[in-house]
């Protein structure tokens, strides 16, 4: 039997047209000595597991503290928590917004600063803003110009620091203080309906005295731990986060004379020294990073 000429002709575009249906062309084998490309993880998958180890350690004179955590029953915080996540994970550039505001304490900026230099430097694109008055009350807020200037700043997070000047007036009432907070976060939600609201408790104080022809002493002020009270209510009873650094240094019984005994108060027994303001705002940082963890593995 003759073969027709044009069958090789055939058979060879037969073989050159399954080679378009055929699997793909195995790679090459790789060049000795060069580095092949590397596969990079699945960034969601990380960052679902991704916690942050955080320890502050408290000086020796610390006795009786109390737990350091921020209340939120209510999961009020998680959109900030998920934002800081994706940012640290580079999925998102969009910088977290937090505006801190409050009394001396935040005007000098030491406390405030620390707490937004750790967060800065552990997830990236953090602004931590910080607006403190001397002598400030929650009324000192409540003032048209102050209440723009927040709401402009657009915060993600806004953390109210106030307490210490409300109970150093010796005709502190708590009802009336309860009412005050409401009118400055009152005024906050006109501007900011959706914005979480984190309130911090002072961190302590004394009071001064006098006696004729004696040196000045000094007592625990009764009116702070009444005051304290006053901001975890108010939190609880309007759904707002709250820190309770009164507590978290050691209460009624231990937070003043831990703070003096660890020399970290000035003399007037009001203000602080700056190693005791790094302290304060590491343990603030210390109780976020612990919500975020337990946000993140659950």
């Amino acid at each position: 039997m003759r073969m027709n000429k044009a069958f090789p002709v055939v058979l060879l575009s037969l073989f050159a047209s399954l080679r378009l249906f055929a699997q793909d062309v195995l790679p090459a084998c790789p060049v000795r000595g060069e580095l092949m490309q590397v596969v990079k993880p699945m960034r969601e998958m990380k960052l679902l597991y991704d916690t942050i180890e955080v320890r502050v350690e408290l000086p020796a004179a610390f006795k009786g503290v109390g737990r350091n955590e921020i209340i939120d029953s209510l999961d009020i915080l998680s959109p900030v928590l998920e934002h800081l996540r994706l940012v640290k994970g580079g999925i998102l550039e969009d910088t977290v917004r937090i505006l801190h505001i409050g009394d001396s304490h935040i005007r000098g900026h030491i406390y405030p600063q620390t707490t937004g230099q750790r967060l800065a430097e552990t997830f990236g694109a953090v602004s931590y803003n910080d607006m403190g008055v001397n002598g400030a009350t929650c009324l000192t807020f409540t003032h048209p110009v102050r209440i723009a200037t927040i709401s402009a700043l657009k915060p993600e997070l806004l953390i109210l620091s106030f307490g210490t000047n409300e109970s150093h007036n010796k005709r502190y009432n708590a009802n009336l203080h309860y009412h005050q907070i409401d009118e400055l976060v009152s005024l906050i939600r006109d501007s900011l309906p959706d914005v979480p609201i984190l309130l911090t408790t002072p961190p302590g104080s004394y009071e001064s005295f006098r006696q004729k022809r004696r040196r000045r002493t000094y007592a625990v002020n009764p009116r702070t731990v009444t005051a304290v009270n006053t901001i975890q209510k108010y939190a609880r009873d309007h759904h707002l986060l709250v820190w309770d650094m009164y507590n978290v240094a050691g209460g009624s019984q231990r937070a003043c004379k831990n703070w003096q005994e660890a020399g970290l108060m000035r003399p007037d027994h009001v203000h602080y020294m700056p190693e005791g303001y790094i302290l304060q705002g590491n343990l603030l940082y210390e109780a976020l990073i612990k919500a975020y963890n337990n946000y993140v593995t659950h």
